[in-house]
């Protein structure tokens, strides 16, 4: 699915959202709570995996970037502000699995922006 965007506006919200460095996500990825949410096909959520793929693409210099990295930069940076538009609980945000989704995608909410 290609975004109307172009990649310097997909960049620009990538870098505003995405606040977890490469090696906070991995380790992120490796717990028990990460595992914990999101819709599961083959086990693994698709939250799960995105993040597999966003470590990635944040380890990848801008100019090589492929078409399909760009395109699920995208759907990432549409995924964080849907699920950031829904407003999170009112109460233990830290351990809700709203913020642990969203951590999955590469973007801790409780974190100063």
């Amino acid at each position: 699915m290609a975004s109307s965007k172009t990649h310097e506006e997909i960049w620009d919200e990538w870098r505003d959202l995405l606040n977890m460095a490469p090696q906070e996500l991995e380790d992120w990825l490796e717990t028990d709570e990460s595992k914990s949410v999101g819709d599961t096909e083959d086990g693994e959520s698709t939250g799960h995996k995105s993040g597999r793929r966003i470590v990635t693409i944040k380890r990848t210099n801008k100019d090589d970037i492929s078409d399909d990295q760009w395109d699920h930069m995208a759907t990432v940076v549409g995924y964080i502000n849907r699920h950031l538009s829904q407003g999170g609980p009112q109460d233990d945000v830290e351990t809700s699995a709203w913020r642990y989704s969203l951590m999955n995608w590469g973007h801790d909410p409780i974190k100063d922006s």
